[in-house]
């Protein structure tokens, strides 16, 4: 969605869901999507006009995408689906998403593990209806979730379909896996690893972003991307009221040096399109000064 009220998509509780009949939820469904579907294709042309390369599809672009019911109507809008991500695709816009924080892979419940597995199953089924490819340039970004249980990770990343697996990206987090270890788990799982460095930093803790473990880890988060290096996402935000608080700010007011030898910079800020336009900004005045020196 955008900072102003250009791109606004309709939700839906679950509470608010089950107290309608059965041909009720249905219609409510069907009207939710179609007004989504007319947001999202909104914002592809928004991210043309305004010479935005990537765009996170919005979790719940399709509430309940996960039920019998709701994949039913996702299906009746396959032709629709498929034409705003070819025009994605024509544009050269990336389209990657970013699942809720129930993903956890690694659960010490089979049921969560269960759920969460069918969360990623809508995420695939969607970005395939949107014609993307089943590789990490549609990237589907998680965090690698319960510490201390990097093993069952592993054995749930090893254990999922193609459309899923193909995707899927790890992101290191800031408590329970820190780059490192979540770049350990993605050479052993052979998954790409998005590199945060706001949350590197809280991990830490370091003393800016150009702390030098910033850049080594970027570099070897880039390993993981083989052989499609070119492809390397990473993110960046601001902390609000200090470099290190959890919280993004309106703003990125700082960058990494390495992010600029970065193909891919997702923007975790309140602000969002403004947010990126003050960062190209600044991204412009770093090129002219390299170039001057």
């Amino acid at each position: 969605m955008t900072s102003n009220n250009v791109i606004r998509f309709r939700e839906l509780t679950r509470t608010r869901l089950m107290r309608l009949s059965k041909q009720e939820q249905k219609d409510v469904l069907r009207g939710i999507y179609e007004h989504n579907l007319i947001q999202l294709s909104n914002a592809v042309s928004f991210c043309k006009n305004n010479d935005i390369r990537l765009y996170r599809v919005y979790s719940n672009t399709f509430p309940f995408a996960d039920s019998d019911l709701g994949s039913e109507e996702l299906d009746k809008l396959s032709v629709e689906l498929k034409t705003i991500g070819q025009a994605a695709i024509e544009q050269g816009l990336r389209l990657v998403s970013h699942p809720y924080q129930f993903v956890v892979l690694n659960s010490d419940r089979a049921e969560v593990i269960e759920n969460s597995i069918r969360i990623l199953e809508m995420h695939a089924k969607i970005f395939d209806l949107l014609a993307q490819p089943r590789t990490p340039w549609a990237a589907c970004n998680i965090h690698p979730g319960k510490a201390g249980r990097e093993e069952r990770l592993l054995e749930s990343l090893a254990q999922l379909p193609d459309n899923i697996k193909s995707r899927l990206t790890l992101q290191n987090d800031e408590y329970s896996y820190s780059a490192e270890s979540t770049y350990r788990i993605c050479m052993a799982g052979q998954i790409p690893m998005v590199f945060d460095a706001h949350h590197h930093l809280i991990n830490k803790p370091c003393p800016s972003y150009n702390d030098p473990t910033v850049e080594e880890m970027c570099a070897k988060a880039k390993e993981t991307w083989k052989p499609n290096e070119s492809w390397q996402m990473v993110h960046i935000s601001n902390g609000c009221d200090s470099m290190h608080d959890r919280r993004h700010h309106d703003f990125i007011n700082e960058m990494p040096d390495c992010f600029m030898n970065v193909g891919w910079i997702e923007v975790e800020a309140k602000k969002k399109e403004l947010a990126i336009e003050k960062l190209k900004g600044i991204i412009q005045k770093r090129i002219a000064k390299s170039n001057f020196d």
